[in-house]
């Protein structure tokens, strides 16, 4: 978030700020599920759930656009207890019949994805690590070994971009400008 602050101030500006921990306990309590401590410090600090007149309900997920990647946000919490609910399972895991090649578990929550909810990234509750999905691919499980890891490859991209050394996007007027 420093680096986004520092290259990127009007896009850094637009972000709401941290959730409350009476918005987790809520959260969790909705979801049936307590967040891993990871995203729950993502969260205090950086609660990205757009204002309530800006929400798009004939979307899947709303946040603001463009960070960490195009055509992709992280979460807030709202959003994120939207997909979770859209994806979760009542036996905990999709396919029921194959628990050990699940596209989707009730233990991953997701915390980045696009609009429609068809790909993104989420955490593990149980063990920390992050993995992706993308509807009808293979759901991939430890790509990163944790938030921090991820938020390591976040930082190295915003770098890169601020070098001038990522083709795909610059800053502009203080903003991620893609092309």
């Amino acid at each position: 978030m420093s680096l986004l602050r520092e290259h990127a101030p009007a896009d850094h500006a637009d972000l709401p700020g941290p959730a409350t921990e009476q918005m987790l306990a809520a959260a969790e309590e909705r979801m049936g599920i307590s967040l891993h401590g990871d995203l729950r410090t993502w969260l205090l600090r950086n609660n990205l759930d757009l204002p309530e007149e800006d929400f798009d309900h004939d979307v899947m997920c709303c946040g603001f656009d463009g960070f960490p990647d195009e055509g992709s946000f992280f979460l807030g919490i709202r959003a994120m207890e939207r997909l979770y609910a859209n994806r979760s399972t009542s036996c905990g895991f999709d396919p029921p019949d194959q628990p050990d090649y699940a596209f989707w578990r009730n233990e991953w929550i997701p915390f980045l994805s696009d609009q429609d909810g068809w790909r993104g990234k989420f955490i593990d509750v149980r063990d920390g690590r992050v993995g992706s999905w993308f509807v009808g691919e293979i759901t991939v499980t430890g790509e990163y070994e944790s938030m921090a890891q991820y938020f390591d490859s976040v930082a190295e991209t915003l770098t890169k971009i601020a070098g001038g050394s990522f083709p795909v996007c610059r800053f502009t007027e203080g903003r991620l400008v893609w092309s």
